[in-house]
């Protein structure tokens, strides 16, 4: 155990979409580049192992092609003066000095407790397919998909590919929404419609296969286990049999890290202006971090900000009519995905809020703050969003 220390123009936190593509622009303008992240390897949640997606493959490129280092498996756990940074590795402590910072943090499943949500075998829908691309076995194994956002079709395709009986995808956003949603796609975006549609037609082999909108989850059972999941749709309710539920109600933006450096947060996300630059003076973000809008766009503003550090702002400039399209998208997205009131009634007294801590709905009723729950409970003090 020992302590390492890297020196920087442009340090670059989160190896995901727009932390590559930061990278990327810097780098190729010859400044010095280290990206760091928690995850044995690059690429993200989205590009997690190597993708091989045409566009993931192209960004690899691009990225072997200028001098970038990066360090992998580290965490960043704070500041220990202006411009210098501390993570934690496997070896010890990691200083990271930098002139330059860019977040590009990405972020995480969004869930809601709802009886049986801590069964083994629950679990997030993008969880359950990082876990099968590293190697947990799936082939034949019954899947209910259930929650809100494209997430719920991605996953489902690709459990689908390495073998899952995906019995249904339970989506909560209504189908007039859902009808919205699919005339306002152009593109290539439109193949996320079409999947869509892909999954409302019966299956040759899995008869039983369904896409079903305004429809949630009520509750998971079992004895140990997963064993099945109660489902409500149009005041009808019924039991699914499976071995895993695959459940997420969109995405949350990770900004703790920026909120540690005193970056201004609005509505959940970090407020950045047209350079992607935070409140705070030669701090940069971007992504999923800004507010959720997919790849697209995580890799547009992760170009902007780094043009932005490398001092090319006309070039910059000429990006930001693709950044303003891929935002209206993103505004699209979650309108349409934006979850309704009945799922914030499905927790009864003994349901687990918190499982970090173990905090019961029923415990945290006896509080009228936030404050007080979280002293008093310790609710939320962990990683599980309680």
């Amino acid at each position: 155990m020992g302590e390492t220390h890297h020196v920087c123009d442009v340090l670059v936190v989160g190896a995901g979409p727009a932390g590559l593509a930061a990278a990327y622009r810097a780098a190729e303008s010859g400044l010095r580049v280290v990206v760091i992240d928690d995850n044995p390897g690059v690429g993200g949640q989205i590009w997690r192992g190597g993708s091989s997606s045409a566009d993931a493959q192209a960004w690899f490129e691009k990225i072997r092609s200028v001098d970038i280092q990066f360090i992998n498996g580290a965490r960043v756990f704070g500041q220990s003066q202006a411009g210098r940074l501390l993570a934690e590795t496997s070896d010890g402590v990691c200083e990271l000095s930098h002139k330059d910072l860019i977040l590009a943090t990405g972020a995480r499943e969004r869930f809601l407790p709802f009886p049986g949500w801590t069964l083994p075998n629950v679990m997030g829908a993008g969880g359950l397919q990082a876990l099968v691309k590293t190697g947990l076995p799936i082939e034949g194994k019954r899947v209910v998909v259930a929650g809100s956002g494209p997430l719920l079709l991605a996953v489902a395709a690709y459990l689908r590919k390495c073998g899952a009986e995906v019995l249904l995808i339970a989506e909560q956003a209504s189908l007039m929404r859902l009808a919205r949603f699919g005339v306002g796609l152009q593109g290539k975006l439109w193949q996320a419609w079409e999947l869509r549609k892909e999954f409302s037609r019966k299956d040759a082999k899995t008869q039983s296969l369904r896409y079903l909108s305004g429809c949630w989850v009520l509750a998971a059972q079992g004895e140990g286990r997963l064993e099945q999941v109660t489902l409500l749709r149009r005041g009808k309710r019924w039991q699914v049999s499976c071995d895993y539920l695959a459940c997420g109600f969109h995405l949350v933006p990770n900004v703790e890290l920026a909120e540690l450096l005193g970056c201004v947060v609005e509505g959940g996300s970090v407020r950045v202006d047209e350079f992607q630059q935070t409140s705070m003076a030669q701090v940069y973000s971007a992504g999923e971090s800004t507010g959720i809008g997919g790849l697209e766009l995580s890799l547009v503003e992760g170009e902007i900000a780094g043009l932005a550090v490398a001092g090319k702002l006309e070039a910059a400039r000429k990006l930001f009519p693709v950044r303003e399209k891929q935002r209206r998208f993103a505004e699209l997205l979650n309108r349409t995905f934006e979850l309704r009131d009945e799922l914030k009634q499905l927790v009864e007294p003994e349901t687990i809020v918190c499982r970090c801590e173990d905090v019961t709905f029923e415990r945290l009723r006896a509080h009228d703050s936030w404050r007080s729950a979280k002293l008093q409970t310790r609710c939320g003090m962990g990683p599980c969003q309680g």
